[in-house]
């Protein structure tokens, strides 16, 4: 099944599959808490194209990975969840954590079953394996019943099934392809997006190809963000809003037009801007849009589709157009902007001070790990990306807590891949609080994680130390203090020194460089650096909210 890394929670019925997973050469990484494992284990769906597994208790264990699985399937990423269960014979009793697994997880899943014998239990799980990334992948639920953990059974009477062949490529209809060609040649201010399904389908060559060949600009979802480098002359992410404003045809490329890209609706669209929408699933077509061209097929096999046909006819995007000016104009102004509220030295510091001084320190090939409210979505804009597949987020889901369990798949998978890759994850205080026990994780499996904690003692704000000093003397804190706010200066880099790792808590723009500096020369230890940030920092200001409402 080709089935690399396992994460979970042991206990009974499943420490034995956990043990017996060990002795088959896969790596069993134990952790704190199973919505972390589960997101582990989904993340290095993503990141190798294979499933990892995520290895559960029965009941509660198995509803604390609901959460990774609902994740997982949003975001279309292969995962395995494997969950014990009561025994069969006590079934309807009242057995210990009986709850009906199945059944609740078929909300959260493309695929969950209970294997009818132990002798089913091979059949089940490739059909399990295969069902997670054929298609749009995503999670798949298989539930162990704990008398079969223990039982003997004989080889011969195993149902075998051969091991899943890899995801058949389809390509899109050729008449489909032949109408997007001509609504591209008759575009004025073309605009390509190019989603995370994208990077899901190692588009990355084709892609590239296509924008440079016919001139087009581009702009990445935040987890498309590196198939195209961010750095790329015909990136426009600086000009977003302005891209998508303005566009009159829009190649879709394995992105939904869901909240993240408001829906594709006006205002922030024009009413009649043409569609042409490349996707692998064909219930993905045509939603709240009606597409000019619906590409059914495999993102990477399509794009090659369209550029040899745009080859064909000489066709390009004009350098000096004016839609090329329109965008360089906006680029240069926004970034300009940008830039000025980095350089700004007034303290506390702010988001955009904190994160020019991570910029200068990343390593190209870093995997940038990030969660928060205004730490992601600013991380976003200023953290560059310039490979594929080197960026995991919240993402379609708005997951919070996400991110340490994300950081340990991206550790584990490039421990194995290429030792020398770093880890960088840059969480808000908040969404730290989340999972914050699996630093104990990271340092007891030596995993060289940076863990940057923007910390501006709230969700979204929070306040200094004075005021807040002052809500708690006023009356009961339940009612009296705000449900943003955090309390203030918390010391988060003491929870990485008392695992075995290192912590730096930075408040001047001079101490942040100093840990970062000394924290990426340290290759073989975790450390956490708590910056602490003016707690009412908020992102510039924005031609449109960030988060599309309805009107109605």
């Amino acid at each position: 099944m080709n089935v690399q890394y396992m994460f979970g929670i042991v206990g009974f019925p499943v420490i034995e599959v956990a043990l017996a997973a060990q002795m088959a050469g896969i790596k069993y990484v134990g952790m704190r808490n199973e919505q972390a494992a589960c997101y582990a284990a989904s993340a290095v769906g993503y990141l190798t194209g294979r499933p990892a597994v995520c290895l559960v208790v029965s009941g509660p264990g198995l509803t604390n990975a609901l959460s990774g699985m609902a994740n997982s399937n949003m975001n279309c990423w292969p995962l395995i969840v494997l969950g014990g269960s009561s025994d069969t014979d006590q079934e309807t009793m009242g057995a210990f954590q009986e709850f009906p697994q199945v059944e609740a997880c078929r909300l959260y899943s493309k695929f969950a079953a209970r294997p009818s014998s132990l002798a089913a239990i091979p059949i089940v799980i490739e059909k399990a394996v295969r069902t997670s990334i054929y298609g749009r992948p995503g999670s798949c639920y298989v539930d162990i019943a704990g008398n079969y953990v223990n039982t003997m059974i004989k080889r011969s009477d195993l149902r075998y099934a051969d091991c899943c062949l890899p995801a058949p490529i389809s390509l899109a209809d050729a008449s489909q392809v032949h109408k997007a060609v001509q609504a591209l040649r008759s575009a004025r201010q073309p605009l390509v997006i190019i989603g995370k399904g994208a990077a899901s389908s190692r588009a990355e060559g084709s892609i590239r190809k296509l924008v440079e060949e016919c001139g087009l600009p581009f702009l990445p979802t935040p987890m498309g963000k590196g198939v195209v480098p961010d750095n790329h002359p015909n990136c426009v992410s600086a000009a977003r809003s302005s891209a998508l404003k303005n566009a009159d045809v829009i190649l879709l490329l394995g992105a939904r037009l869901n909240w993240i890209l408001h829906f594709g609706l006006p205002p922030r669209y024009q009413p009649d801007v043409k569609v042409l929408q490349v996707d692998i699933c064909a219930e993905e077509l045509g939603n709240n849009v009606k597409p000019e061209a619906s590409l059914l097929g495999d993102i990477n096999a399509v794009t090659t589709q369209l550029l040899e046909q745009l080859r064909g006819a000489a066709w390009t995007v004009p350098s000096n157009s004016t839609w090329w000016q329109t965008l360089k104009a906006k680029i240069k102004t926004n970034e300009e902007h940008t830039n000025a509220l980095a350089s700004q030295t007034s303290l506390p510091m702010s988001y955009y001070n904190v994160f020019r001084y991570i910029r200068e320190e990343l390593p190209k090939n870093c995997i940038i790990v990030s969660e928060g409210a205004n730490t992601m979505d600013i991380g976003r804009t200023m953290l560059p990306n310039y490979e594929p597949r080197r960026r995991l987020d919240a993402g379609t889901f708005g997951t919070m807590g996400v991110g340490l369990g994300f950081a340990i798949a991206a550790a584990m998978v490039a421990k194995d891949q290429n030792p020398e890759q770093r880890v960088v994850c840059v969480e808000g205080d908040s969404a730290f609080g989340f999972s914050g026990m699996e630093v104990e994780t990271i340092c007891r499996y030596n995993l060289p994680i940076i863990l940057i904690v923007v910390n501006n003692n709230g969700i979204y704000s929070g306040f200094d130390e004075d005021t807040w000093s002052a809500m708690m003397k006023s009356g009961d804190p339940a009612t009296s203090v705000p449900p943003v706010s955090l309390k203030p200066n918390s010391r988060y880099e003491q929870v990485m020194t008392a695992f075995g790792g290192k912590g730096y808590f930075v408040r001047t723009p001079e101490e942040l460089q100093r840990a970062l500096k000394t924290s990426f020369a340290e290759t073989r230890i975790p450390s956490l650096i708590n910056v602490m940030i003016n707690p009412q920092s908020d992102r510039k200001e924005q031609e449109f909210p960030w988060l599309t409402r309805s009107n109605l």
